[in-house]
């Protein structure tokens, strides 16, 4: 891992670092001003959501480093665990 993972990962207990994921889907939408963009990784049933100011180019089948904390939001009243990204980069 690079020293600025190391140092995130030390600071906030919370974090969690998976490298080497592959993008099974990748939708970006706009909201605002931003992006939203929603990443599903394969072997998990999380949604992985990053915001972009600019629309970005499609991540499915690339290989990613991601760096994210878990968190839910309610959707229509039930409760739904999502992964909050800080971190992302091509691996």
């Amino acid at each position: 891992m690079s020293k600025q993972v190391d140092k995130m990962l030390a600071s906030h207990k919370q974090l969690v670092h998976s490298a080497f994921q592959k993008v099974s889907s990748h939708v970006q939408r706009q909201q605002d001003e931003w992006y939203l963009n929603t990443l599903m990784i394969e072997g998990h049933n999380v949604p992985f959501k990053y915001k972009r100011k600019q629309p970005y180019q499609s991540l499915k089948g690339a290989r990613m480093n991601l760096t994210y904390y878990p968190t839910t939001e309610s959707v229509a009243g039930m409760e739904i665990e999502v992964m909050k990204v800080v971190r992302l980069k091509r691996s």
